[in-house]
């Protein structure tokens, strides 16, 4: 159920899709590291103001799906124009700091960003850009991520497939919001 707050900035209605907290699995495969299967936290928030604030942490899983270290972590913040241009800003824990630019998709929930500017730190690995994809498929949200270096072209390196985390709060609200007259069986709702 996509959901839009009251108070969120009239512009950011297009992205609507995107706000809450998202939980799943995916994988990393990039020449010169693991390959693994990760875990994924996802969050965009807002306060307001013009833009969607984002957190994502990853760690690899073992073979029973438990966590053993982290892999990645970002953040950054989202702004999407009158035309449907988006621009993200974003800085990574291994000391990447990049500007996405890209496009939402006529007449559905997809969002294509590739980078403009990338920034590292001496302490940061070879990185030169890269490409994301996110789509709401069936109420999950689901990336691809690609990426290159100067050892290695454009390529596909994570991908994951997140579903919406439900906290009691939210249960609670739609709960109260249900019509007083829903039928009892449930079933005739539906007729």
């Amino acid at each position: 159920m996509i959901e839009i707050p009251s108070d969120l900035h009239k512009d950011l209605v297009p992205l609507a899709f995107l706000l809450g907290n998202w939980a799943g699995a995916g994988v990393h495969d990039f020449p010169g590291a693991e390959k693994c299967n990760f875990g994924q936290e996802v969050t965009f928030t807002h306060d307001g103001r013009d833009f969607l604030e984002y957190t994502s942490r990853t760690w690899v899983l073992d073979g029973d799906g438990n966590k053993v270290r982290p892999l990645e972590s970002e953040h950054g913040y989202w702004r999407i124009d009158a035309d449907r241009k988006i621009e993200v800003t974003m800085v990574r824990d291994d000391g990447v700091v990049e500007i996405w630019y890209g496009e939402m998709a006529e007449k559905k929930p997809q969002i294509d960003l590739v980078t403009d500017a990338v920034a590292r730190t001496a302490a940061s690995g070879p990185y030169t850009g890269g490409k994301r994809l996110y789509g709401y498929v069936k109420s999950d949200l689901m990336w691809v991520g690609e990426k290159q270096t100067p050892e290695v072209e454009l390529r596909p390196y994570m991908s994951a497939h997140l579903k919406k985390v439900v906290t009691p709060e939210e249960v609670e609200r739609w709960a109260k919001a249900l019509p007083d007259d829903m039928p009892d069986d449930g079933i005739a709702f539906f007729k």
